[in-house]
This record gives C-alpha cells, structure tokens and sequence, in this order.
C-alpha cells in the first residue's frame, strides 16, 4: 500500500515506523528536515521536505497514486486543508486526519466530501482520555481495551503473590469460576511472551492478559491479585485539553481536583467544568500538595506536555502517599523506564492513538487494531466474511484453523453476544474475531486469514 504520512512528530514518526515494518511504501513529508534525516536514517521510507498541505509538495510525496494520505501534524488547520487538496486534485481514496480543536469536533456535516473531505478523524486527546478512564474505572489493570463498543474487553493485571490463581495451573481458572467463561491470551514473565496452554502456572509478577464479556472482567481480576478498592478522590496534574477532557467524562462519580499554572486557564476550566476543584499552581509544588492533602489521594494523574515536569510531579505525589500515579509520557524511550516503580503506569499517547490508524491501513476487513506492552505485542478485532469456500475461517472449528506463530484467537462477538474461543468453536460469518499476536512479524499472515477469495464474489 502506498501511503503518505504529513508529519515527522511523535504520532507520524511512530507510525512511520510500524507501516515500514509491514512492507508499505511510505513517504513521510515534514518542514524539519532534522526530523526527516532521523526518520530516514532509520527506516526504509522516502522523505520530503516542505509545507505539507502544499500541492506541488504533495505531488512531490506521490500523492498522484497514493492509496492513503495521513495528515499527523501538529495544526489542524494543515492537516484539513492536505486532506482538501488530496481529494479535490488527486482523487486520494482514503484520507485520515488528526484534529484536535473541540470547536471543529463538535460541527456536524463538517467533515465530508461536499465540505472538509476527511474520511477517517482522529482526536489524539479523546482516544487517551477514553484510554485513562477505562483503567480509572478498573483499579489494578495495566491496560483495558474494548472490543464491540464494549461487549468484550482485554485486561492486562499483573499477578501478585496471595492471588487465588498464582502458583496454579490455568485450567483451574474454570473450577474457581464455574460461570465465568474466559481466556488468556497471553502471559508475559521477565519480558518474554509465553503462549499459555491447560497446564501453565501462573507466577507472581507474570503480566496477564486476560479476554472476557464486561460484566466479567472484575471476577477475573480478583482471581490474579487481591481486588484494589475503587478509586475516590482524584487529583490531575495539566487542564490541558485531556486534563480538561478526562475530568469531565469523571467529575460526576469522582472527587476531582485540577493543579493548572495558568491562571487564564483555571479561569476557563472553573466557568466549564461543574463539580471539580480547579487550583492554580505547580504540581511539582511541595507545599501545594501536602496543603492539599495530596496523602488522601487514591489516584495522582500527570498529564501536562512536559514529560519531565509529568515524572517529577509523579514521583513527589507518590512519595507524599497518593495512592496510585499514573503519568502520560510522550517520549517512548522514557515509558520503559519509568514504569513498574514509584510510577505505576505510564501512558503513551501515541501507542494508544496508533491503533486507531492501524486499523484503517491494515488488510481484510479490520475493525480495530491496539497496540500492546508499548507495542511488543496487537490486538486485532478482525470481522469474518464468505463462506467455507472462499475464507479461510468461515465455517471452521478454530482447531482447524492454520494461525500464525505467537497468533491465539481470544473471544468471538456474534450479534451481541461474546464467545470466549474454544478448540471446537465455528467461526461464522459476521462473527467479530478477536486475536491477540505476541510476534508482530507474523500482522500480515494473521490479515490474510480474513481477506475473502475472489470465488465469494
């Protein structure tokens, strides 16, 4: 697939590198041209220099036979007037743009082929914020992703010693929860994937991935470690927009206070915001924490831009007794780093908006694709389409279905009911099919298996 990527920055350069990967042609287009030696030094991509909404340099990246245009960059007044210009003189089929202005989201109509021509929108601050509140409303989890809108989720948790499961086999999770029907995925122990058959024993410290209906997700976790009380009082560092954002969608079942050092700011969040306590300051402030009772906090959230000022405020809140930290960290070099210690999770924005591109680029009929363990490791929500003919799924037991190395198929959402997979499990058409891959070498294999043959048609 040829695909042009406008934007050399977090976002654009971490996508640059999973599509690169994945045998694309990628041209990525920037006005930094350090960035773009960067890149270019790296992976096996093309790179051009210019304003990336530009015709004759939208031209130059390809765009007369380009499959795919991704507008990344930081405005999102650019990246509109890119996915304009590729439709309007080039006829790209597919444009996908980051916006992240609330003001443009919020129109309606705005965003089709007789208006603004954007295919697929991405709001970077509302899939992280949908990303925090989903582990804020699971205490313990290190990552919760849904599948369905919901219907189905996976939940990573790491295993603690006095856990009822550790130090057991995994055919016993049955005989602990008779009527609960669940699977996992994956196990990793020391940084190594494990593929879990009947007879692994689980270990503490091993990190867990675990697929089940909703309402069952809670029973599972309390199997691997002692269930967390939920979280209370809710204090967030940055009323930036995901600050802004998250304590909105939470206010209402969460004690929650904002520390934002504007004080233009903490004007407008105290006008827009109904319940939370908004206080003017630094998070890294010794003596604003403690006066606020910072020892009382379930939950310490640093979410400003600064990664530093994020991993300082995080470590003090600890140290003072908050109970929980989690810090948004833009840089992935640092998310290694810092999580598992003093910081409990450390949240990478573009990991979490990656799959949403993902999903768009990928083979077959893909739903949703989510990134893993800082992107050791993918979900995908492929939907199976045919018949025993023409697929290589449909109408097959998952026994007899020939998966890739490291490849598991977790659940299987029909209708709006959630099959946890079995061996003997058929595989129909329309079934949304969830498969978790430990080696991403083997991405295109898994699509493959969901592409339909030319004999359906």
């Amino acid at each position: 697939m040829k695909i042009i990527i406008l934007g050399a920055g977090q976002v654009g350069g971490t996508l640059a590198e999973h599509l690169a990967s994945e045998a694309n042609d990628i041209t990525v287009v920037d006005t930094d041209a350090d960035r773009l030696r960067d890149l270019g030094d790296r992976l096996d991509i093309r790179t051009v220099q210019g304003r990336a909404s530009f015709p004759t340099v939208l031209r130059q990246a390809g765009a007369d036979d380009a499959d795919m245009l991704v507008a990344v960059t930081n405005s999102d007044e650019v990246n509109m007037v890119a996915c304009q210009v590729a439709y309007t003189l080039f006829r790209t089929p597919t444009k996908i743009a980051r916006v992240r202005e609330a003001a443009y989201l919020t129109r309606s109509g705005l965003f089709d082929n007789e208006a603004i021509p954007v295919d697929v929108l991405i709001s970077p601050e509302q899939v992280v914020t949908n990303y925090i509140k989903r582990l804020i409303e699971y205490p313990g989890a290190l990552q919760v992703i849904d599948f369905s809108e919901g219907k189905a989720q996976l939940v990573a948790v790491r295993a603690y010693y006095g856990g009822p499961l550790v130090g057991q086999q995994l055919r016993q999770l049955r005989e602990h929860m008779p009527n609960v029907d669940t699977r996992v995925a994956a196990i990793f122990r020391r940084n190594r994937a494990i593929m879990p058959q009947g007879d692994t024993i689980i270990e503490a410290d091993d990190e867990v991935f675990f697929i089940a209906a909703k309402a069952h997700i809670r029973a599972v976790m309390s199997e691997m470690r002692r269930m967390e009380d939920s979280y209370k009082k809710v204090v967030i560092a940055g009323g930036g927009h995901i600050g802004e954002r998250l304590a909105e969608a939470i206010e209402s079942r969460y004690q929650v206070k904002i520390i934002e050092m504007s004080p233009a700011r903490c004007r407008y969040l105290s006008e827009t915001l109904d319940s939370t306590i908004v206080l003017q300051g630094s998070a890294s402030d010794r003596d604003l924490l403690v006066e606020e009772n910072i020892s009382d906090a379930d939950l310490f959230l640093a979410l400003t831009n600064d990664d530093e000022a994020n991993i300082m405020s995080s470590l003090l809140a600890k140290r003072l007794g908050a109970r929980k930290v989690m810090t948004l960290i833009n840089n992935p070099a640092y998310v290694d780093l810092v999580q598992g210690g003093e910081i409990d999770i450390a949240i990478s924005p573009q990991l979490a908006t990656i799959g949403t591109l993902l999903a768009h680029v990928r083979r077959g009929d893909i739903e949703s694709v989510h990134s893993l363990r800082r992107g050791a490791a993918e979900a995908i929500e492929a939907v199976a389409h045919g018949d025993a003919k023409s697929s290589k799924v449909v109408g097959r037991a998952i026994e007899d279905i020939s998966l890739p190395p490291g490849t598991t198929i977790g659940a299987i959402i029909r209708n709006d009911e959630v099959l946890i997979a079995h061996d003997d499990t058929v595989i129909e058409s329309g079934d949304h099919v969830i498969l978790f891959l430990v080696d991403k070498k083997y991405i295109r294999d898994a699509e493959r298996l969901f592409q339909v043959g030319l004999s359906f048609f």
